[in-house]
């Protein structure tokens, strides 16, 4: 990306730049900032461009920008790493449009709070304890709330939109995790969002038409791009040298709250009392999950492996980092550690 170094130079940045001035807790909450005014952005920009118009505009310009950073390598990839990578695909594709969609309806802070519940179930599932039985209890209460207790205050289609995306970010951290293990660096991401880009593309033409090529709307879709992945994803990538992946992961449950800040000072969206105490209930058990979690691996799961394993359990944004490739015959074996990737492409 244009003044922004890929992921090896954004894990070597020196001390005294961005990084330094922030400090790892400041970039996360940061790049959550970055996401949630992006979306908002996206939501300011439907009314002329459409949904499928602005997940179009914000998947091809994301796409553009990975393959120029990584530029991933198109053949010597077998038909399982192809499957695995479409699937990751359709899942990203499936996560914006179906996000976008309840982001027209409903306001952007409970549509977040409802797709976090994707990653939140995810996260139960896997821990496999009783003590989640609690968390899950909270998010229950929490979507109660919201609902109004009967579907009263919010589109119901909205929220039905909300969930969906939930449930393919969920699928989302699987098949990232899958493409981390098949792809060196973050081909398998610039590949998948390739892919997602064409699988979308249509849906835009037919939606937004020439839309797409008004000089104004190109731009600000560019700039949704630009806050809701590009950003995010250096800031957190420069954060995790730094940061616990417990501590990452506590901060990124903070997002549905960001995503009411800014529906709130974009969009002028209020909540209603039981909306805020909803999303404050989704949150706790949000980090209610991440603690669990964090106390069952202690001592068994090395540091180094923390990002890469949160990334599969909440939404550490976003896509693990992947594993470095072994190298072919007389390549040298390199022994540097690379960082973890969190930010899925989303919102």
């Amino acid at each position: 990306m244009p003044g922004t170094p890929g992921p090896e130079g954004a894990a070597s940045a020196e001390p005294g730049g961005l990084a330094g001035r922030l400090g790892p807790v400041g970039l996360v909450l940061a790049g959550g900032i970055s996401v949630q005014f992006g979306a908002a952005l996206a939501v300011g920009l439907m009314p002329r461009a459409g949904v499928f118009g602005v997940v179009t505009l914000r998947l091809v310009v994301a796409a553009l920008i990975l393959a120029a950073v990584c530029r991933p390598r198109l053949r010597g990839h077998s038909r399982a790493d192809w499957g695995t990578v479409i699937a990751f695909a359709v899942a990203l594709a499936g996560m914006n449009a179906l996000f976008y969609q309840a982001a027209a309806r409903i306001p952007i802070g409970p549509a977040v709070t409802l797709e976090v519940l994707g990653p939140l179930v995810l996260s139960v599932i896997a821990s496999r304890r009783l003590v989640n039985l609690l968390w899950a209890g909270l998010a229950l209460a929490g979507v109660f709330l919201l609902s109004g207790g009967g579907f009263g205050t919010l589109d119901p289609v909205g929220m039905v939109y909300a969930l969906a995306a939930g449930v393919m970010w969920a699928a989302y951290i699987v098949f990232s995790a899958r493409t981390g293990r098949r792809f060196p660096k973050a081909d398998g991401l610039a590949l998948a969002m390739l892919v997602a880009s064409v699988l979308i593309l249509p849906f835009g033409i037919v939606d937004s038409g020439a839309k797409l090529l008004d000089p104004s709307i190109l731009l600000l879709g560019s700039a949704i791009a630009v806050l809701s992945s590009v950003l995010p994803y250096t800031l957190e990538l420069l954060a995790l040298r730094r940061l616990p992946a417990s501590t990452f992961a506590v901060l990124m449950s903070l997002e549905p709250a960001i995503a009411a800040a800014a529906g709130f000072l974009v969009l002028s969206q209020t909540l209603t009392l039981s909306q805020s105490a909803a999303i404050a209930l989704v949150i706790a058990a949000s980090v209610g999950a991440v603690r669990t979690q964090v106390g069952r691996g202690k001592g068994r799961v090395a540091r180094a492996d923390g990002p890469r394993r949160w990334s599969r359990i909440v939404r550490t944004s976003r896509p693990a980092e992947p594993r470095p490739a072994e190298p072919g015959p007389g390549e040298p074996r390199s022994a540097e550690p690379r960082p973890a990737a969190s930010r899925p492409a989303q919102e």
